[in-house]
């Protein structure tokens, strides 16, 4: 008897199992099956990231590109030009680096705007932003940027004890001798200066027409080169103490995820083409999690910029 009811229990194991295989290859059957059908007949909102360098010189980054006088008629000029070139790409939505909490704020200055009662700032939001928009008759801009002053603004992660040595990199690069992986400006973009508070400036040696700036903005190989960087930041520390990765890993990727995320908040249809104006260093990570969501298209700003400048 002990014999037959381990024959029966050997028997029933094999079964099962093969019943559960049958049963996964018609579940991953009917689920390429039901994947080929979306596909079929599914379309794609479309998002364009143009990245830019900030023309109002606010020194908020680690390297700075100098920008001369954006009003200066010459370059009013240009950034017209340029706006009608980004006008081909009919855009349905204008997304800015602004904190998405400043929302209303925005749109109530892009109101002015319309109404004729607001003077466009030197800041790529203004310039390029409103510009497109009222031209493209928008009644409103997306702030979809989760940028803050932790220290003064604390939210549900970092409070108002939170010690800021764990992510403070450049100050233990500093103080371990490891600032050469902080990386260095390039000479190759011009002259490289200081200020007294530490803000490092690239300053141009020679005029570049502001088409011909964001196609040199927008290259892919200048957005990975940039991405790298920030890998190599995320190995500042020693032992058991990681202030890069911490700063990489829970503010730049945080910061660029809630980007994205704010990004899938504003889409409302398939039939959505969303321009996105970031600073140039956000385009490979925002990028990134636009085309691995699978949700999306992503457009290349590059080939509506025809790089003639003026």
């Amino acid at each position: 008897m002990k014999v037959v009811a381990k024959y029966k229990f050997y028997l029933t194991t094999l079964l099962a199992a093969v019943l559960f295989t049958v049963g996964v290859v018609v579940s991953n059957d009917q689920t390429n099956l039901s994947t080929e059908n979306v596909t079929q007949i599914t379309e794609k909102p479309t998002v364009m990231i143009l990245g830019s360098g900030h023309l109002a010189n606010p020194g908020m980054d680690g390297f700075n590109y100098k920008m001369d006088d954006i009003l200066a008629p010459k370059r009013q000029r240009e950034i017209r030009q340029l706006v009608e070139q980004l006008k081909a790409f009919n855009p349905t939505k204008i997304a800015l680096e602004v904190d998405f909490s400043r929302n209303a704020e925005i749109n109530a200055e892009y109101q002015d705007y319309l109404k004729g009662t607001y003077q466009l700032t030197r800041g790529e939001g203004n310039q390029i932003g409103y510009r497109l928009a009222k031209q493209l008759g928008h009644s409103k801009v997306f702030c979809v940027d989760y940028s803050r002053n932790y220290s003064q603004k604390p939210d549900g992660f970092f409070r108002e004890d939170f010690d800021w040595d764990l992510v403070d990199y450049n100050k233990f690069a500093k103080a371990h001798n490891q600032e050469h992986l902080m990386g260095q400006p390039s000479t190759a973009g011009g002259k490289v200066t200081q200020d007294a508070d530490g803000t490092i400036w690239i300053e141009p040696e020679k005029y570049e027409p502001i088409t011909d700036m964001y196609r040199r903005f927008n290259q892919p190989e200048g957005r990975f080169a940039e991405h790298q960087q920030y890998l190599r930041i995320a190995r500042v520390g020693l032992g058991d103490q990681y202030p890069g990765a911490n700063w990489v890993g829970h503010l730049w990727y945080t910061r660029n995820l809630k980007i994205f995320v704010n990004l899938t908040r504003i889409t409302e249809s398939t039939d959505d083409r969303i321009l996105l104006i970031i600073g140039a260093g956000h385009v490979f990570l925002v990028q990134q999690f636009l085309e691995n969501s699978g949700d999306y298209i992503v457009e290349t700003p590059l080939k509506y910029l025809d790089g003639k400048g003026m």
